[in-house]
């Protein structure tokens, strides 16, 4: 429940950004200047009623049918769980939810310093209420871990636009498709929606570096050419260790768990000069999902292995 309000809080930032990318103009990669004629006070109404509503909303909708049942606050550990996958997932949507937001903000017109301190503080507000939430509630708490994980998300945006002024190490999200939810469908998912949120095994994670920024190349190489670091784990239908199941005819079924690393090649649209500056803005939240591309795998189980486009179902 909690992964789908974040993911519900994603999209909507993508749509709200979406549905301005109507000017035919250029941007260049680094931030714009203060628009000198201040801020749009249309825009940065629709935005701040926008954010309010969706925030006020999704505290009604989980006090009324996720924390029904309140207990004293107290927290646990997690850490060890699904080869912490969820912390890289924590941290991912954090990232993604400040750059959102700060994407917001500028196109409101609001000024640089406080677009990145509005969108930082955005999503740390959302994913920390959502923390506390689980320190009150039954069969979970407060873990150290995810909020660890959720400032680590926000401080990669925050470091960066604050330093270099650009994104030129951002995070991303990939998805396929694994054999494990049928197993165990009510922790991995009975849908493929669901099992984009749930199950661990399906769920990449990419640090995606923009080579133009970090490397001595010329006016000729591509500006939007990315090299992505992926993670990921596979075998793991509990969250500490694999507890029994059994195939159809009664056989006890078991998986290895593992962790998986990738390397790829990706492309930062945003950084295509070609497009509208309000559509480069949604571009830049939007390519939370990385694009499909060949990429080479290692693991321990399999060793070294290349994947044409997509990651194969296993």
């Amino acid at each position: 429940m909690i992964d789908r309000i974040r993911t519900v809080g994603l999209l909507i930032l993508c749509i709200l950004l979406l549905s301005q990318s109507i000017q035919a103009q250029t941007t260049p990669i680094m931030p714009a200047a203060p628009d000198p004629a201040g801020i749009n006070q249309g825009r940065f109404i629709g935005v701040v009623l926008g954010t309010a509503a969706f925030y006020t909303i999704t505290l009604l909708m989980l006090r009324k049918q996720w924390y029904k049942k309140k207990v004293p606050f107290h927290s646990f550990n997690d850490n060890a769980e699904w080869l912490q996958m969820d912390k890289v997932g924590h941290a991912a949507t954090a990232y993604c939810m400040s750059r959102g937001g700060y994407e917001l903000m500028r196109w409101s017109g609001v000024d640089e310093r406080a677009s990145i301190l509005t969108g930082g503080l955005l999503a740390l507000l959302f994913q920390t209420t959502l923390e506390v939430y689980d320190g009150h509630s039954e069969g979970w708490g407060f873990s150290k871990g995810d909020m660890f994980a959720n400032v680590a998300g926000t401080a990669l945006f925050v470091g960066q636009q604050f330093g270099p002024g650009q994104q030129v190490v951002s995070l991303k999200y990939g998805f396929r498709k694994t054999i494990f939810p049928p197993y165990r469908p009510n922790v991995l998912g009975k849908t493929t929606g669901v099992q984009m949120l749930k199950d661990y095994n399906a769920q990449q994670y990419w640090l995606s570096v923009n080579l133009a920024s970090v490397l001595p190349v010329g006016p000729s190489f591509p500006r939007w050419l990315n090299l992505d670091l992926g993670y990921s784990g596979s075998g793991m239908i509990g969250g500490h260790e694999n507890p029994p199941v059994f195939d159809q005819h009664g056989k006890e079924v078991k998986f290895e768990r593992y962790r998986q690393f990738f390397i790829s090649p990706d492309a930062d649209l945003s950084r295509i000069n070609a497009f509208s500056p309000s559509l480069q803005r949604f571009i830049g939240t939007a390519q939370f999902f990385k694009i499909p591309a060949p990429s080479l795998e290692f693991n321990r189980v399999n060793g070294l292995r290349f994947h044409p486009l997509i990651l194969p179902k296993e």
